[in-house]
């Protein structure tokens, strides 16, 4: 069956692998401009999806804390997330003003892995756990479907919306309903509703 979390994890494995790439051909200033291309496509990619198709969802179905610890809070987590893909997002473009290979490249994009590993400890730890234990597998599998349909129309990166505020995001997705499911053959009575 198809779980969201599964392809979060399956985009961080690749994130980690392209880096990894990099440090493979540091002295080849061509080919990191090739593996740095597609890796900082995917960087914005991946966390334009988790703020379109799984944090909405996180914060509805995920830990409210409500036992009053501040570990694995909803809020907390996507606060967290939100401010690590600005980061993210800040290195990425700093290195896109640089020539691969140069000084100021390699440091912009250290500032990206160093942001981009935290945030994926964090994900993993935290933010991916927490919706598994609490949402339905339905939901998992549908928010899955999401997750595909959003990636084939915004893989270029063309029409994704950058840096947002965690406050406001979350005052946002916290006060309107989730949305209803997307045009597919999976049957909306299968997912599980506010």
């Amino acid at each position: 069956m198809l779980d969201v979390t599964d392809l979060v994890l399956e985009d961080h494995h690749t994130m980690r692998r392209q880096f990894a790439l990099l440090d493979d051909c540091w002295d080849d200033p061509r080919a990191l401009g090739m593996i740095w291309k597609g890796l900082a496509r995917l960087l914005d990619v991946h966390a334009a999806c988790e703020e379109e198709v799984f944090y909405p969802y996180l914060l509805k179905y995920g830990d409210s804390g409500d036992d009053d610890s501040t570990e694995g809070d909803v809020v907390d987590e996507t606060d967290d997330a939100l401010g690590d893909h600005n980061e993210i997002r800040d290195a990425v473009a700093a290195a896109g003003k640089e020539e691969p290979g140069s000084e100021a490249w390699w440091s912009a994009v250290r500032k990206a892995r160093e942001e981009n590993d935290d945030h994926l400890a964090e994900e993993e730890h935290d933010a991916l756990p927490d919706f598994r234990r609490n949402a339905s597998v339905e939901l998992r599998a549908e928010l899955a479907l999401r997750w595909l349909d959003w990636r084939y129309a915004h893989d270029s990166g063309e029409g994704i919306t950058y840096d947002k505020d965690p406050e406001t995001y979350i005052e946002q997705h916290r006060s309107s309903p989730v949305a209803g499911p997307v045009g597919h053959p999976v049957d909306a009575t299968s997912v599980t509703q506010a």
